[in-house]
């Protein structure tokens, strides 16, 4: 007999909205704020250049890697000194960040999908990121938030799924992961023994190193219908 599925676990970024598009808005409003408040910053930092420092600094601390909020915060400080503001600047800039990074868009078919998922699972999430659910006003759906920074570990190290799966008190076989990255979720969930749901909302090509995930879906809607036939 085959084992029960009682949560679902979403990773968040390009799964239940489109990343690209609500990072570039940051990152610009950011660039705003820094032009009114600290001029000198943005003078002598583009966006792209304060991305390759960010870049540069997971290369030199591979420690803290996981924990993109520390990056992205020590970067800004180090960007500040060096211009002659103090080193707090980074922490009123990281805010600005943060809160638009959590204005955002949900895909169309979230909200109705996670609404009928959560009649019949737990729902959880596990991201690389630094969104905030309940910022973003879908918390109350969520039993587990989990971050790679919460967890010491950033996806695809099983260490990232086992302490969701010890946060919801499930094994693993009771538990289906859904993401967009082939490596970083389908792999990475896969290896921990999770089930896996690959979200292809871009009709991508499946990697041909990899094996396939359990279930492949285009959208949430599909994946209700998936899991209501399992």
């Amino acid at each position: 007999m085959s084992v029960a599925i009682r949560a679902v676990c979403f990773d968040l970024d390009n799964t239940l909205w489109d990343s690209d598009v609500v990072i570039g808005r940051a990152e610009l409003r950011l660039r705003d704020w820094l032009e009114r408040h600290y001029p000198l910053l943005p003078q002598a930092y583009s966006v792209a250049e304060m991305r390759a420092e960010r870049l540069r600094l997971i290369q030199a601390e591979p420690q803290a890697a996981h924990d993109l909020s520390y990056v992205r915060r020590e970067c800004l400080a180090r960007h500040a000194a060096a211009v002659g503001y103090g080193r707090d600047v980074a922490e009123q800039a990281f805010e600005v960040f943060l809160t638009a990074r959590n204005e955002l868009e949900l895909f169309a078919d979230v909200r109705s999908a996670l609404a009928r998922l959560g009649q019949r699972y737990t729902l959880a999430s596990l991201t690389n990121g630094n969104a905030d659910l309940v910022r973003i006003g879908i918390g109350d759906w969520f039993a587990v938030s989990l971050t790679a920074a919460d967890v010491g570990a950033a996806k695809p190290h099983a260490h990232a799924f086992e302490r969701t799966l010890q946060a919801l008190a499930l094994d693993a076989p009771e538990v289906v992961y859904v993401g967009d990255d082939p490596h970083l979720d389908i792999a990475g969930a896969r290896a921990a023994g999770l089930r896996t749901a690959w979200m292809n909302r871009k009709s991508a090509d499946w990697p041909e190193e990899l094996s396939p995930a359990d279930y492949v879906v285009t959208g949430c809607h599909e994946l209700v219908s998936v899991l209501n036939a399992v």
